[in-house]
């Protein structure tokens, strides 16, 4: 049942990790290479679409699932695969799901509350491009690493 969970964990963190690596390659730049009252409307469009979309299950599904696999390998020390289940599920929910709630969600919000065209609305847009994009790499790489080390907890099964 373990190795299920693992794979699933993977596959899910897999996924969240190529979205954040998508907004930290590219996303970001294009939407700063707009027109700011664009780039702004677009963005708080997508921090809209995106809390109804499959992204909402995906990213609490795999914040839960890497608990469990983080208390997994707390009480089974013994197994080849805990430490890697341990350490993956404990950087998944700190360095994805904590700097989501602590860093990104506050930004997203204080976005959602100015009007693309205000008078000032440049000097949120620069910060929320520079404090955002920051937090989403902590994210990227945390999913990233969360990912391997899950990976690598299948091949020590």
């Amino acid at each position: 049942m373990i190795e299920v969970l693992l794979w699933l964990t993977a596959i899910g963190t897999g996924l969240v990790a190529g979205l954040f690596f998508a907004f930290s390659t590219f996303v970001m730049t294009a939407l700063a290479a707009i027109p700011q009252s664009h780039g702004i409307a677009a963005m708080q469009a997508i921090n809209t679409v995106i809390l109804r979309s499959l992204f909402m299950p995906l990213f609490f599904g795999t914040t839960l699932a890497g608990l469990v696999l983080a208390g997994y390998g707390l009480l089974h020390s013994e197994n080849p695969a805990s430490a890697p289940a341990l350490a993956g599920g404990t950087i998944y929910f700190v360095g994805m799901f904590l700097c989501t709630v602590v860093f990104n969600v506050p930004l997203n919000n204080r976005l959602a509350a100015v009007t693309p065209s205000a008078e000032g609305s440049s000097a949120v847009w620069r910060r929320y491009l520079k404090e955002w994009t920051a937090w989403n790499h902590v994210r990227t790489m945390s999913s990233t690493v969360a990912c391997a080390l899950y990976l690598a907890a299948i091949a020590a099964t």
